[in-house]
């Protein structure tokens, strides 16, 4: 394990020509004293912070010649921030990374490859497309912290009074939200018009936004364009609720879900400690979890996501052995079961699903579907493809384009994104 962590000392050292020096601790630490590290935490302060400020002190206390230097950074700042601080100085040493930043940090050398070190130890631990969408260039850049994905989640209540199962696919949902309208007056599903939660529906259809193997800009396929009827479809029809494209709309929609207002909606792991904070699940167990409807290929898939720890790679090698070995220690079994219980998120390593997580229907549940998630393809600008669309979906959905122009749009739009890509 030394010899993994000198070849990533080697690593930083070469990285040195093309990043800044030093982490966003001090770099003059006493050669008796313990070594500073810098962590940036990027989740919610309120609710999930303190479990990881907690875990922080409980590494320290075991681990006497580190100090951890904790710092909260809203999310919507961190990349950018990031971003900056690492092609100057004042990057921290650690990063807790959203999943898709990892090809742009990679590519530009600010994050430490982790093969064979200390940090990535138990690899084989991890659920395997984890690691895939930690990895850039066949090297892994994050060790998986926390994940999720999207799941039809429903309210068991009604579907039982309505006769109906979750639904397989769109076609199902479809007609078992006119069967839950006319059997219990609720409606049976409300939609999303963010593209985020669209994405499922590109999976469906075995497709999506681009083709980064071929280099290609698929958002206008014919598949894709089947996929974003069928979406546009789930908007129009008994017990199904026309788009709101307000800028509340995720809120109305988790509000009517939480309150027995509408049976089901697609959403992620990160509601869950929302979900039972509704009058419709004070039983926890009343709500149910199921992959997402497949499409027209048979396929069903939602994306992951979730959240990396990176080690900087312009830190000195002191630092990054630090580093190295505080990750491995937040990754363990005992820290994401501990995680998992005080935050109600998905940990990523199978050995800690233990029974006391699984007790936790919506942990348990969304467990069950990540084999659906799949992983988002090693492309920088990969997460940015997004915006195009989280413009045009809401005026197509609102009626204000047609499905044609807002896709041809959104194509122009994704082509200055990734200019080499063929349309």
């Amino acid at each position: 394990m030394r010899r993994g962590i000198a070849a990533t000392a080697l690593v930083a050292s070469l990285a040195l020509t093309a990043t800044a020096c030093g982490g966003d601790s001090d770099s003059g630490d006493s050669a008796d004293g313990p070594v500073s590290i810098t962590w940036w935490d990027t989740s919610n302060a309120t609710n999930e912070a303190p479990t990881y400020q907690a875990l922080v002190k409980e590494f320290e206390a075991a681990n006497k010649d580190v100090k951890v230097k904790y710092v909260n950074v809203p999310f919507d700042q961190a990349q950018n921030k990031f971003d900056t601080a690492a092609g100057s100085k004042g990057a921290p040493d650690v990063l807790r990374s959203e999943v898709g930043w990892t090809p742009a940090f990679a590519k530009k050398g600010f994050f430490l490859p982790l093969d064979g070190t200390e940090a990535l130890k138990d690899q084989a631990k991890f659920k395997s497309n984890l690691i895939e969408q930690a990895t850039y260039e066949d090297k892994v850049y994050g060790v998986p912290f926390v994940t999720d994905t999207l799941a039809l989640v429903y309210n068991k209540e009604l579907f039982e009074k309505a006769g109906v199962e979750a639904p397989k696919t769109w076609d199902d949902l479809k007609k078992a939200a006119a069967t839950i309208k006319g059997k219990t007056g609720v409606d049976g599903y409300w939609g999303s018009t963010q593209a985020y939660y669209a994405q499922s529906f590109l999976y469906g259809e075995g497709t999506d936004t681009v083709d980064a193997d071929a280099k290609k800009i698929t958002v206008k396929s014919p598949e894709a364009k089947k996929a974003y009827g069928t979406w546009l479809d789930l908007f129009d029809g008994k017990g199904l609720k026309k788009a709101d494209t307000t800028a509340d709309a995720y809120a109305h929609i988790q509000d009517a879900f939480v309150n027995g207002k509408v049976a089901a909606i697609i959403q992620g792991p990160w509601e869950i400690t929302n979900f039972y904070k509704g009058s419709a699940f004070k039983d926890k167990n009343n709500l149910g979890i199921a992959t997402v409807p497949a499409g027209s290929s048979g396929t069903a898939g939602a994306p992951t996501g979730g959240h990396n720890l990176s080690v900087y790679a312009g830190s000195d090698a002191a630092k990054q052995e630090a580093a190295l070995k505080f990750v491995n220690f937040m990754t363990s079994a005992k820290a994401q079961e501990t995680i998992a219980l005080k935050n109600s998120t998905l940990p990523t390593r199978d050995d800690a699903y233990t029974d006391k997580v699984k007790a936790d229907p919506g942990i348990a549940g969304y467990q069950t579907v990540l084999e659906a998630a799949q992983p988002r393809p090693a492309l920088p600008e990969y997460s940015s493809l997004w915006g195009p669309l989280d413009d045009e979906l809401p005026q197509i959905a609102g009626g204000k384009e047609s499905l044609d122009k807002g896709l041809s749009d959104a194509e122009t739009a994704i082509a200055k994104l990734v200019p080499d890509f063929s349309k």
